[in-house]
């Protein structure tokens, strides 16, 4: 599984996603692409629908249907109907196990 995390320069959100994906991924040693884009012809290229966009394999599984490239901030609505600048903790691990090649959490990656 390959992820990548898209963001504009000096996201306030950056680190919050940066935290929660770590603990998503409870000590997994996966890598993590941080990529800046910094003009709306790159968010285009990239698949980015606002900062931080999450790529699993190159798919945003929080994406919303119709949502056009943007390099504005997002938000995201966790279960609880709460609206935060990044995916909670929970719908990382959601969507990191259920992502082809994904784990399930209480698992660990196979390094090879």
């Amino acid at each position: 599984m390959r992820i990548t995390v898209l963001t504009v320069p000096d996201c306030p959100n950056a680190a919050v996603v940066r935290e929660r994906l770590a603990q998503a991924l409870d000590g997994r040693d996966v890598p993590v692409e941080w990529v800046e884009v910094t003009d709306a012809a790159q968010a285009a290229a990239t698949g980015m629908t606002g900062s931080p966009t999450l790529l699993l394999d190159g798919v945003d599984p929080f994406a919303a249907p119709g949502a056009a490239p943007s390099v504005s901030c997002r938000l995201y609505r966790g279960a609880d109907g709460a609206v935060q600048g990044a995916p909670g903790v929970a719908e990382l691990r959601s969507v990191l196990g259920a992502a082809p090649g994904g784990w399930a959490p209480s698992h660990r990656a196979d390094p090879t």
